[in-house]
């Protein structure tokens, strides 16, 4: 049983690997260039070291080693980079980041949405409530103070914070959205966040049937109509 399971997970990772390698190389056209340079460099350069000091293959199998880290941990860069590049500016691009949060943190996507696919996200967690925003920032301003008004009645003094993800003057960043919020400072004992996210389960969000997607969409999907 133990080996079926190896093998059937084998396939499933190659797999994943290569449609990750394929939607990078289309972004970064150059990256099979760039990783095969940094591993042949890295294992050359320990190789060249081996021959000066007089240990060859010791340093050989290690630049190898080596080499292979070092290409997959620049792919993993590049290609998370492009990840971002692509969900960029789409509908719901915020809320796949939060969702790929692992620990310390419950998210409920879209508690807030306009037609024009604007939308408000939570995240609660031992900084507080957070409110991610993404789209027009005109619209999203008020559906956020109305949004923080709700959740402080809710919440009492559990802190409120609001975040707008974009490229403009403080706003967040796509690709610095998870980090954000995992530097925040925990001001909250895990027994007060279970207790604000049961209350906040209570309540229920008005916005739970809104035609918006909980990731990202592609550009060329149309929006439901509402009925």
């Amino acid at each position: 049983m133990a080996r079926q399971e190896t093998t059937d997970e084998t396939p499933g990772r190659l797999k994943q690997i290569r449609l990750a390698y394929t939607m990078t190389k289309r972004v970064d056209p150059k990256i099979g260039l760039i990783i095969a340079g940094i591993g042949l460099g890295t294992l050359a350069v320990l190789l060249v070291i081996g021959f000066l000091v007089g240990h060859p293959i010791y340093l050989g199998i290690l630049g190898l080693f080596a080499g292979i880290l070092a290409a997959v941990v620049v792919f993993g860069r590049r290609a998370e980079r492009a990840a971002f590049g692509q969900m960029d500016g789409q509908p719901g691009a915020a809320a796949a980041v939060l969702n790929n949060i692992k620990r310390g943190w419950t998210i409920t996507p879209v508690v807030a949405a306009t037609r024009q696919q604007d939308a408000v996200h939570r995240a609660v967690g031992r900084p507080g409530i957070v409110l991610v925003g993404e789209g027009n920032i005109n619209r999203l301003r008020p559906m956020m103070a109305a949004e923080k008004r709700r959740m402080s009645k809710a919440a009492g003094d559990v802190p409120v914070i609001d975040i707008i993800v974009g490229e403009g003057e403080g706003q967040i960043p796509l690709k610095r959205l998870q980090m954000h919020l995992t530097k925040m400072p925990r001001t909250l004992p895990p027994s007060q966040v279970t207790q604000i996210n049961d209350r906040l389960r209570a309540m229920g969000d008005l916005m739970s049937n809104a035609p918006i997607p909980k990731g990202p969409m592609p550009k060329s999907a149309r929006m439901p109509k509402g009925r």
